[in-house]
């Protein structure tokens, strides 16, 4: 392996390093740093209770049967479920989260970089909006300006991703069961005072909704997460474990916070259920609003840190620390929300919540069917490095990325997220396969040509994808 390979992947030294951990953001996480099926499963588990999540619920619920609804939970539930595994078991194989797994897995060196910002500007993005839902939430609750709470809930939130994957994973371990715990307390006590078989038996309290318009809140709210599973998913020791974690993750988020919600939404007749949720009250409620923001909103962050990593090596030629980036967006994160700006930015968010998921089409259809660009990968994960080049542009999966976002945006039946994915999924199989898409260009890691006096490095036509 050329020595500065190593380099590339090691990280700044100087004051840079001491902010928290860097967590392998341009390297594979080694094997003997993988975490244990427990402390995955906790970290899994953590992701699928929220307050947003019962209040979908019960949105749900005020439309459909409990019947009806069990089915769109479950048709949700196996469209992330086959997502989420099929990209995350490639991030676990190679230890390596979205942003640069993508540069050997379809996109190229260039092309990963554009979909480090588009990962990143979402998913910052997101932090500051369910910064201020926060905010907002607890000075309802227990007064105080909003703008405190939005920086008391960054603030913490910051310090956390900071410190990286491990501290993570600790803090999935105190509150995942206690903030469950609190949960079912208040929510039983509200279900107490009525008839389940009732509930469960009532029609619709609201005006329909259709079976395709549930699923499409249930998959598409979640896709993105799905797409960015390898930040998670790297640090697995075993295939089966990223299933039987994920699967689990999807049983409690689906079919017992989401049909939870169902219930209360046809108990109140309203989609408004997140005072029935925290009605612990007093600091209990806030304790709860404020663990069930932590845990989502981490990876928020922790994902767009990754994402801003590898945008500023590959575009700039600068080897930023993680642990520096998070504080910078966790700031900017924070203040924004703080003065009320995110929440006119969700019109935009949604239209990168479509733009993400081909991303995820490509990744798949790369990986486990057309498998030419890989092989690099293939190469080096025994050892554990990182290949020495890398393609530096795919145009022809810029071209797909394009065209699957246009059919997401823009064609009106079934799920946009599930649209623009398989649109992506199908077409580089299907060009992949023909040899169709090709790669132009081999970059060092540290972002040169692989050899500066060799004309033929940045010629069209360097490799073939799907060509025999």
């Amino acid at each position: 392996m050329a020595a500065h390979k190593n380099t590339a992947a090691a990280p700044e030294t100087g004051g840079a390093r001491a902010v928290g951990s860097d967590d392998y953001a341009l390297s594979r996480v080694p094997r003997d740093k993988r975490l244990g099926f427990w402390t995955m499963l906790l970290q899994w588990l953590a992701q699928s209770g929220s307050i947003s999540q019962f209040t979908l619920g019960a949105t749900i619920g005020v439309g459909m049967s409990f019947g009806d609804a069990f089915w769109a939970f479950t048709l949700g539930a196996v469209i992330l479920e086959v997502v989420i595994f099929a990209i995350g078991l490639a991030g676990m194989r190679e230890g390596l989260a979205t942003p640069l797994l993508t540069r050997w897995v379809g996109f190229g060196r260039n092309g990963s970089a554009l979909v480090s910002l588009v990962i990143s500007v979402s998913l910052v993005g997101w932090f500051g909006v369910q910064n201020t839902i926060f905010g907002d939430s607890v000075s309802s609750l227990v007064g105080g300006p909003s703008w405190l709470w939005c920086v008391v809930a960054g603030v913490a939130i910051t310090v956390l991703v900071i410190f990286g994957f491990r501290y993570m994973a600790v803090f999935a371990k105190i509150v995942t069961p206690l903030f469950f715990a609190m949960v079912a307390w208040s929510v039983t006590d509200a279900l107490s005072e009525h008839s389940l078989s009732e509930l469960i038996h009532s029609p619709a309290p609201g005006q329909a909704i259709p079976l395709s318009v549930a699923a499409t809140a249930i998959a598409g709210g979640y896709m993105t997460g799905a797409i960015v599973s390898p930040e998670m998913t790297r640090y697995n020791r075993k295939g089966g474990h990223v299933f039987l974690q994920s699967a689990s993750s999807m049983i409690l988020s689906e079919y017992i916070v989401g049909l939870t919600g169902v219930l209360l939404g046809h108990m109140v007749g309203s989609g408004q259920v997140s005072q029935i949720v925290l009605s612990t009250s007093g600091v209990f409620g806030v304790l709860v609003v404020l663990m069930s923001t932590a845990k989502i909103n981490d990876w928020n962050l922790y994902g767009s840190s990754l994402g801003v990593v590898n945008f500023f090596q590959v575009v700039f030629g600068k080897r930023l620390h993680r642990g520096a980036v998070t504080v910078a967006l966790g700031v900017a994160g924070t203040v924004l929300s703080a003065v009320g700006i995110m929440t006119h930015f969700t019109d935009f968010l949604s239209v990168l919540g479509v733009a993400i998921p081909p991303v995820g089409g490509i990744i798949v259809a790369e990986y486990w069917v057309v498998r030419r660009m890989r092989a690099p990968l293939d190469a080096t994960r025994e050892a554990g490095t990182l290949p020495a080049t890398s393609p530096t542009w795919v145009p022809m999966s810029l071209v797909i990325w394009a065209a699957a976002f246009c059919v997401g945006k823009f064609y009106d039946g079934g799920i946009p997220a599930l649209n623009s994915l398989l649109t992506a999924f199908v077409l580089y199989s299907v060009l992949g396969l023909a040899g169709w898409i090709r790669t132009y260009g081999t970059s060092t890691l540290d972002g040169g040509p692989a050899d500066p006096t060799e004309p033929s490095a940045h010629t069209p036509g360097t490799a073939t994808v799907g060509a025999p």
